[in-house]
C-alpha cells in the first residue's frame, strides 16, 4: 500500500483511515488522510491509486494547498517507485534544495 510506504513527516500526516469520508461532492470510500487544517480529507483508493479530495482554494478557505501539493508529491514519488521496482528497475529519490524530490 502507497500511504504505509512513506513517513508520515514527508507529508505532515495527520491521520490515515480507512472507510468512508464525505467530501464536498459526497461521500468516497478509501483511506482517508487528514491534512493540517483541511476541512475535507485527501481519499485514497489504494486499489487503482485513485486521489479524491476537494481543494476549493478560495484563499485558503478549506486548506492551505502547500500540504495537499507536498502530499501528492510524496504520493507519486511512491506510486513512481513501487512500479518501477515491479518491472525489476532500481530507483532512488533525492530531495532537491526547493523541497521537491526525483525519482531516478
Amino acid at each position: 500500500m502507497i500511504i504505509s510506504r512513506f513517513s508520515s513527516s514527508a507529508a505532515e500526516l495527520v491521520c490515515a483511515v480507512q472507510g468512508k469520508a464525505k467530501l464536498c461532492g459526497g461521500e468516497v470510500e478509501g483511506l482517508a488522510v487528514k491534512l493540517p487544517d483541511w476541512t475535507y480529507p485527501v481519499v485514497c483508493d489504494t486499489a487503482s491509486g485513485q486521489v479524491k479530495y476537494d481543494n476549493f482554494n478560495f484563499g485558503g478557505r478549506w486548506g492551505d494547498q502547500k500540504h495537499l501539493d507536498k502530499f501528492l508529491q510524496a504520493y507519486s514519488a511512491e506510486k513512481v517507485k513501487i512500479e518501477s521496482r515491479r518491472k525489476g528497475h532500481t530507483v532512488t529519490e533525492s530531495q532537491l534544495a526547493d523541497g521537491s524530490s526525483v525519482a531516478q
